[in-house]
């Protein structure tokens, strides 16, 4: 569908319809003065953009009263756009609720579960479940969806804006009644709700559906139970939203792609990305970088994510920054070539489209210190010259285009129900972090010049010859099942600490951990042995024996293991392992600590493949020197170049005729490359016409094959 979009951009005289990458951001013409209208499209033509996203957050522009309509400004916009051969991505303008609405319909606002009123002032203050909120968005999307239906300039709709990112969780008595109507479908009787929500525990059985309520500020821990499902039901509230605007735009325009923009990235978990994924037409995705010392390898981390809730299909960078934003405690502005390398991971992860908040910088509001397309400085700047560069480089990578991921053979299994479930209260510990321990996979992968792809659970899981699912907590039996039959038919699992250890009413699977996976695994688990903060154990050597990394890790990341002197640390999470298959190997053993001599690290021959359990944090640095010898037991090796492995990400798309090898410095060195076969289609060469990285650099090779 995305392909489709990348041929209906153009101007009146464009008749080129051959797929191209896009190229734009976030446009807000109502923020200027109309004289500068004109030079936001000379500039546009000038930095190569073809698409922009309009009317995010202009409700109260189009709709200045209950009955009063104004599009003339957006009509004049819509046609300066396509004279100049800019596509719109055209929002639908909900995000967030004009004043004259609020006042009207204070009912519509966010409740927390404190009680408190969530005023306006800010933006997406409004219930996701409000009928008063749903029936005035809709009638503005039908609005919308009339007027510019057959207008050349229009290429996609955008649905809202970041659903959930500031209004998730509602506890409002709308949520509630809602929340209820939700339940009653999901468990038909109170009987089914009670023993799924275990409520024979602190007399909380339910006799009324009336009775039951969020999980609003109460004197201790809420219903665990009751926590999850309220969890999935935000989830679900938002995206039955989504379903709602959709189904207008594809009635009255079914030839215009329909897409939301999601936010994958870290902090942002509420909302179950790989269950919306089907109900538009192409993903968009917003990533803004959090620096650390992770940073790049969580925007790999992030787009290949993405990546994977798309399939594998090509999917829209929707914003992310040409420098420093505004909303972090510390705003740090990008250096020399990461503006370019930032854009350019998303595409070699399977973005067609690399777009930006915003094209021109605000000079007003609580984004005015948020980079844009066009600085504060105005476009003689550095900034916008590099903007210029990229869309020189965008255009040479035209035939990159319409290709999807080429599957790894390494996969790390993400589960947002997991995720979930795992951090939730009244846990063995409040300190562990799934989004971490999953980040940190990937990093050692990286460091290893290992290409892995990130999968839902919901994915083909047999395409990848390793597995690795990491704090899989959350394990139904068919899901137990199918991992094992993963295993028996050649596949190598590798699990971690907390997995396998309830069902999906977050109820502890019975007779030891980790739960389902016990008998898959061959071992028990008796009581866990989480670490207080900052305490730390050491494995013996086996981690690193016959271990050829390869690399090094260019991220400087260890969190919370490390491998000093042949030994290596772990942190967090400890487990007292007893091993219950006579075949079970212990690949490590704790040297330290209360666990000491007992197994840390096993391996069980299952079928045709394996399974194997970490039962600590190890951190980059020893999942670095772990994981070869759980990869050597697939088959499964860096087929980089020794001297690029753990400086270089490599990364694949393959179309119908050609893969396209994406190559990115994750360093502030040059790195030289050995000669690779292909046509190099953006990069720097040598005197001797070979490739050279430069810091922060992409290269990219097309290479024949289909």
């Amino acid at each position: 569908m995305i392909s489709t979009l990348l041929s209906r951009s153009g101007g009146p005289d464009d008749d080129d319809r051959t797929p191209r990458l896009l190229f734009g951001a976030d446009y807000n013409p109502e923020q200027w003065p109309r004289e500068v209208w004109d030079e936001d499209v000379r500039l546009m033509r000038e930095a190569g953009v073809n698409v922009v996203s309009v009317g995010i957050f202009s409700w109260a522009r189009l709709q200045p009263g209950p009955d009063q309509w104004d599009f003339g400004w957006l009509d004049e916009v819509m046609d300066l756009l396509h004279a100049n051969g800019v596509g719109a991505d055209l929002a639908t303008a909900t995000a967030s609720p004009p004043p004259w609405l609020t006042t009207a319909h204070p009912e519509i606002l966010p409740v927390t579960d404190r009680g408190e009123t969530v005023w306006p002032g800010a933006r997406q203050h409004w219930r996701p479940t409000s009928p008063v909120f749903r029936e005035h968005a809709l009638r503005l999307v039908r609005e919308m969806a009339t007027r510019y239906a057959s207008h050349p300039a229009l290429v996609a709709w955008h649905v809202s804006n970041e659903l959930g990112c500031h209004n998730v969780y509602d506890y409002s008595d709308d949520a509630a009644r809602a929340f209820r109507a939700w339940l009653r479908a999901r468990y038909t009787s109170l009987d089914a709700l009670n023993h799924a929500w275990g409520t024979a525990f602190w007399s909380q059985r339910y006799t009324d559906w009336e009775q039951i309520l969020p999980p609003r500020l109460a004197g201790s821990h809420p219903n665990p139970t009751q926590q999850l499902d309220f969890k999935r039901f935000s989830s679900d509230a938002l995206k039955d939203h989504l379903r709602a605007e959709r189904d207008i735009l594809r009635e009255i325009t079914p030839d215009v792609p329909v897409t939301t923009n999601f936010m994958v990235m870290g902090g942002t978990k509420g909302m179950n990305y790989a269950d919306w994924a089907s109900e538009i037409d192409f993903v968009s995705n917003d990533h803004y970088v959090h620096p650390g010392p992770q940073d790049r390898d969580e925007l790999s981390f992030s787009a290949n994510l993405t990546s994977g809730i798309a399939g594998g299909r090509p999917w829209f960078l929707m914003e992310h920054s040409t420098s420093a934003v505004n909303w972090q405690p510390v705003n740090v502005a990008k250096r020399p070539g990461e503006l370019a390398r930032d854009a350019l991971l998303h595409v070699a992860h399977g973005a067609d489209a690399v777009c930006y908040f915003q094209w021109r910088q605000s000079a007003a509001g609580a984004e005015k210190y948020h980079s844009a397309m066009v600085p504060h400085a105005g476009p003689d700047s550095d900034l916008f010259r590099a903007v210029v560069s990229l869309g020189q480089t965008l255009k040479a990578l035209a035939p990159v285009a319409g290709s999807e991921r080429e599957a790894a053979e390494v996969g790390i299994l993400f589960d947002w129900e997991s995720w979930w479930a795992s951090e939730q209260d009244s846990h063995p510990t409040s300190l562990l972090d799934y989004r971490q321990e999953a980040l940190d996979w990937y990093s050692a992968l990286l460091a290893l010049g290992v290409r892995a792809d990130l999968v839902a659970t919901r994915a083909e899981l047999s395409r990848h010859k390793v597995l690795i699912a990491p704090v899989l907590h959350l394990v139904p039996a068919d899901l137990a099942k199918e991992l094992t039959r993963y295993a028996e038919r050649g596949g190598h699992l590798v699990t971690t600490y907390f997995s396998g250890v309830v069902d999906e009413n977050d109820h502890v699977w019975l007779g030891g951990y980790p739960g389902a996976l016990r008998k898959l695994l061959g071992i028990r688990i008796e009581e866990f042995g989480p670490l207080l903060d900052g305490d730390t154990v050491e494995l013996d050597d086996a981690t690193t024996s016959g271990a050829t990394a390869g690399g090094t890790t260019t991220s400087g990341a260890t969190a919370g293991g490390t491998t000093t002197s042949g030994a290596t640390t772990g942190g967090l999470w400890t487990d007292r392992i007893t091993v219950t298959a006579e075949e079970t190997e212990v690949l490590a053993r704790y040297r330290t600590g209360d666990h000491a001599g007992r197994p840390a690290v096993t391996r069980r021959p299952a079928g045709d493949g394996s399974a194997a359990y970490v039962s600590t944090r190890l951190g980059v640095a020893g999942l670095t020197a772990l994981l070869p010898r759980l990869l050597e037991a697939a088959g499964v090796a860096s087929d980089l170049p020794a001297g690029l492995r753990g400086r270089v990400e490599a990364t694949v798309r393959r179309g119908p005729d050609a893969r396209f090898l994406f190559l990115v410095n994750r360093t502030d060195d040059t790195v030289p490359v050995p000669e690779l076969p292909g046509e190099i289609l953006t990069g720097t060469t040598g005197a001797d016409g070979t490739l050279v990285l430069g810091p922060r650099e992409v290269a990219v090779l097309r290479q024949p094959g289909g």
